[in-house]
């Protein structure tokens, strides 16, 4: 299982526009809408399960990294959307840092302990402190998919 497997280029927003976690997190979902991850009408579900999971604590992880994840019966597969800011993102992480990293994962209702082998795949690679440089500075979405790619072996 590669993390490639979840994530696409489509589903890549290089360069995130809002420092607001809200806000972000909508250009994520946004995007994918636009890969085709999501269907449009079920954009407010989503963006509502993905705040009130955040509600109940912030999935920013600290060094700069946030991991938004929930259940949805939007989806029927995993499905992984990236964002990247150079500025920012005001997330209440942890550490009370920006965040500068997004892996904002979507899981069917029934998804069985897989999407916890992938949020711990993420959560490995986010370890490396050269790959979190990489994405956080990569200013295209091929950028992004290549140093994932190259570091999920």
């Amino acid at each position: 299982m590669r993390i490639t497997d979840f994530v696409n280029v489509a589903s890549i927003k290089a360069g995130l526009v809002s420092s607001l976690k809200k806000q972000a997190l909508e250009e994520i979902v946004d995007k994918l809408i636009e890969a085709r991850k999501i269907r449009k009408e079920n954009k407010a579900k989503v963006l509502k399960v993905i705040n009130e999971r955040e509600r109940k604590g912030s999935t920013g992880i600290g060094q700069g990294i946030a991991i938004p994840h929930a259940r949805t019966d939007s989806v029927k597969d995993i499905v992984i959307g990236f964002g990247n800011s150079e500025k920012g993102v005001e997330f209440e992480a942890l550490d009370g840092e920006l965040v500068h990293i997004i892996f904002m994962m979507l899981v069917p209702k029934d998804s069985s302990g897989q999407y916890l082998k992938v949020l711990a795949k993420i959560s490995r690679l986010l370890k490396d402190k050269y790959f979190r440089q990489f994405l956080a500075e990569a200013k295209t979405a091929e950028d992004v998919y290549k140093t994932i790619g190259e570091e999920d072996i």
